[in-house]
């Protein structure tokens, strides 16, 4: 194997490592955030993201980049958000075409409740994965500072 073949094997194990990682994590969370408050990890995610905002409010393209969703499975999941009263779409005043998208204080209500959750999760999820020689560097690695 040449050097070229090398640095290749490198980023491959990176790869699988942090997939490794991202999918023991996202199980955890799937399973608790669920069962505790309703929600899907993308679901959290897309509240949380639309919480981080300015002004409290995305566009759907914006939106569907912060949840790394196509723009139809966003439009689906707006469109399940909505109806469950978590969020809400206005035009854009400047733009007709374009679509904002808003946290309700029902939405709100639901992430504040969701994050203990997520965070203890989040924390348990890393604590056990530091225990994992392949993932411990990587943990540390995100933990760090």
């Amino acid at each position: 194997m040449g050097i070229a073949d090398d640095a290749v094997e490198i980023r491959a194990h990176g790869w699988r490592t942090l997939a490794a990682l991202h999918g023991l994590i996202e199980a955890q969370l799937e399973r608790e955030l669920q069962r505790e408050h309703g929600l899907s990890v993308v679901e959290f995610t897309v509240l949380d993201a639309l919480n981080r905002q300015d002004g409290w409010h995305m566009r759907m393209q914006q939106l569907a980049r912060a949840a790394a969703l196509s723009s139809s499975a966003t439009t689906r999941l707006v469109n399940r958000l909505e109806d469950r009263g978590l969020l809400t779409r206005i035009l854009c005043a400047d733009d007709r075409r374009g679509i904002y998208t808003e946290l309700t204080p029902a939405g709100r209500e639901l992430l504040t409740q969701a994050h203990p959750a997520h965070d203890r999760v989040l924390k348990h999820a890393l604590a056990e994965a530091s225990a994992v020689p392949e993932l411990e560097s990587l943990v540390e690695a995100l933990t760090a500072g």
